[in-house]
C-alpha cells in the first residue's frame, strides 16, 4: 500500500527499497481512475509515465546520483507547455494542438527527474473562478461534489486535493492559485512576478501571470519553487536574484511584524464566519510574541475594477493571435472574406467568458474610452504599489482572507458575472502589485468546507513568507 506525506518521506522511503516510482505511479494512475468523474485530469499520460518510472528504478537500483524531484509525481495545468504533448488551455480554440517546445519550468522539473502524469483541466485560457468555464466541463470538489473548487487552476487543486498526484502547478493571474487552493483545503503559492520564468505559459494577462504550485505541505512547495526558480533567457521579464536553497532555509525563531486591513476584515461582503476566524488566528499570532497591528487601506474597492480592466486590455491583444490561420480551430465555412473568417472562427472557438474579457478589453482600449479606463487603472495600480512598499517598510507581512466566501454551489454565480468577478477582492491585490502570496489551509467553516488564510510578503521574499507560512501550519 503506497501512502504519500512529503517528498523528503517519499524519497527516504525510495532509498530504503520500501516503494518504488513504479508503485508510486500505479497508485496515482488507480486514484486517476477512481475519481475521474471529478473531471480534474484532460489526459493523462499512462504509458509514458510507468516507463519513466521504472527507467528510474533501474537508475536508483545502480547507485548513480537522483535528482532532487526523482519520482516525484506532478500534473501540470492545461495552459503550461510540454513538448508532444497536447495543450488547449481548456478551450475548443486550441483542441487537439501539440506543443512543439516545453516551458522552461517543466524543463526544470524533469531536469531533477519529476514524472509529469497528466495535464489539468481548467477555466477556458484561466478565465473564471470556478472551474466551470471549460471545454472539458466543469470540475467538481472532492470534498462536496456539489461546489465549486475555485478557479482557474480547478483541476491542479482537485488533483492534489484528491490524491492524484503528489503536488501540482497552476497559474495565478488574480487569484487562480490561492483561490482553489482555499476551496479545495490545500496550500497555494503565488511566487513574486518574475520569480520563475512565464516561458511556456499561454497568456491571459502578461503583467499578471505567474506560475504557481500547490501541494499539502510547505516544504515540497518550497522544493518545487527552488527548482523553479530564477533567470531564463527566453523570458526577458523574468528575475536574475539569486535563489535561495528555500526547502533548507525554513527553520526560523524570528519575531515578526504583520499587518492586516481592518477595512477588509470587516467588509460586509466577508461571510462572518470567515472573519472571526482569522481574527482569532490574529490573536493566536500575537499570543507566539509576533506584532500584528490594523493599517489603513482605503483602495480596497478599486482594486477589482482596476484589475478587470487592466487584465481583459492584456487579455484582447494576447489573444488576438488565436484567429483559425497558423493553429487550432478555424471555421471551415466556404468563401467567406477574411474579416468574416476571424469572427465565425473566433466566435465558434472561445467560451462564453473569453468571448466577454475580450470584448470588455478591446472596449478599454478603444479610441475614445482608454484615457477614461485603461490609463486611469494604471494610476490605480501604481497608487496600490507604492501603498504596499510603505506598508512592507514597517511590516514583514500582511494577512487577509483568500475568499469572501467558501466553496460555493456549482452555478451559482454562473449568471452574475459582476458578482463572481467582486469575489476576486481579496487577492486580486498580490498580481497588481506583484508580490508573493499563499494560502494556508487554516480553517474549518460550519458548512464543512475548508478556508484559509492568504499571507503575503514583500517581492522577492519568499523565504520569509515560506518560514512564517511553516510556522502556521505547525500551529494551527
Amino acid at each position: 500500500m503506497f501512502e504519500f506525506t512529503s517528498i523528503e518521506q517519499y524519497h527516504a522511503q525510495l532509498q530504503e527499497g520500501n516503494v518504488t516510482c513504479l508503485l508510486a505511479v500505479e497508485h496515482y494512475l488507480k486514484r486517476i481512475d477512481e475519481t475521474k468523474h471529478l473531471n480534474a485530469f484532460i489526459e493523462v499520460y499512462t504509458h509514458e509515465v510507468l516507463q519513466k518510472a521504472k527507467e528510474l528504478d533501474e537508475k536508483r537500483k545502480a547507485g548513480l546520483p537522483i535528482g532532487k524531484l526523482h519520482g516525484v509525481v506532478i500534473g501540470l495545468k492545461d495552459v503550461i507547455c510540454y513538448k508532444d504533448h497536447n495543450i488547449s488551455a481548456s478551450s475548443n480554440i486550441l483542441k487537439k494542438f501539440t506543443s512543439i517546445y516545453s516551458a522552461t519550468a517543466v524543463e526544470r522539473l524533469l531536469a531533477e527527474e519529476a514524472i509529469i502524469i497528466g495535464n489539468l483541466n481548467c477555466d477556458e485560457f484561466a478565465m473564471g473562478s470556478t472551474n466551470e468555464n471549460s471545454a472539458y466541463g466543469k470540475v467538481l470538489n472532492a470534498l462536496d461534489e456539489t461546489r465549486v473548487p475555485g478557479g482557474s487552476s480547478g483541476g491542479s487543486a482537485v488533483a492534489v486535493q484528491a490524491g492524484c498526484c503528489m503536488v501540482s502547478l497552476g497559474s495565478d493571474t488574480g487569484g487562480s492559485v490561492r483561490q482553489p487552493a482555499d476551496f479545495c483545503g490545500i496550500i497555494g503559492l503565488k511566487p513574486t512576478y518574475g520569480r520563475i520564468s512565464r516561458y511556456g505559459l499561454i497568456a491571459y494577462a502578461s503583467s499578471f501571470d505567474q506560475i504557481g504550485i500547490l501541494g499539502n505541505n510547505i516544504p515540497d512547495v518550497a522544493l518545487l519553487l527552488e527548482v523553479m526558480a530564477g533567470a531564463d533567457e527566453f523570458d526577458s521579464t523574468v528575475s536574475h536574484k539569486e535563489v535561495p536553497a528555500y526547502s533548507k532555509e525554513l527553520s526560523t525563531e524570528k519575531k515578526y511584524r504583520f499587518a492586516y486591513f481592518e477595512t477588509a476584515l470587516s467588509h460586509p461582503g466577508l461571510d462572518p464566519e470567515i472573519s472571526a476566524a482569522i481574527k482569532k488566528k490574529i490573536e493566536l499570532i500575537k499570543q507566539e510574541g509576533h506584532i500584528v497591528e490594523a493599517v489603513d487601506f482605503e483602495l480596497l474597492d478599486y482594486i477589482v475594477p482596476a484589475y478587470y480592466v487592466l487584465t481583459t486590455a492584456e487579455a484582447s491583444s494576447n489573444l488576438s493571435r488565436f484567429d483559425g490561420v497558423k493553429y487550432g480551430y478555424r471555421s471551415t465555412a466556404p468563401g467567406v472574406e477574411l474579416t468574416e473568417f476571424y469572427k465565425q472562427s473566433r466566435s465558434v472557438g472561445f467560451g462564453k467568458e473569453v468571448k466577454r474579457r475580450i470584448m470588455l478589453g478591446t472596449f478599454v482600449l478603444s479610441a475614445g474610452f482608454y484615457d477614461a479606463y485603461f490609463t486611469r487603472a494604471q494610476k490605480v495600480r501604481n497608487l496600490l504599489k507604492d501603498n504596499i512598499e510603505l506598508i512592507f517598510n514597517e511590516f514583514d507581512f500582511i494577512l487577509l482572507p483568500n475568499s469572501p466566501v467558501p466553496a460555493f454551489k456549482a452555478g451559482e454565480k454562473m449568471d452574475d458575472p459582476i458578482a463572481m468577478y467582486l469575489a476576486d477582492i481579496y487577492t486580486v491585490m498580490a498580481n497588481l502589485a506583484g508580490i508573493p502570496a499563499i494560502s494556508l489551509p487554516l480553517f474549518k467553516h460550519s458548512i464543512n468546507m475548508p478556508f484559509g488564510l492568504q499571507v503575503m510578503s514583500n517581492r522577492f521574499d519568499e523565504l520569509s513568507l515560506l518560514r512564517i507560512s511553516h510556522l502556521l501550519m505547525a500551529v494551527k
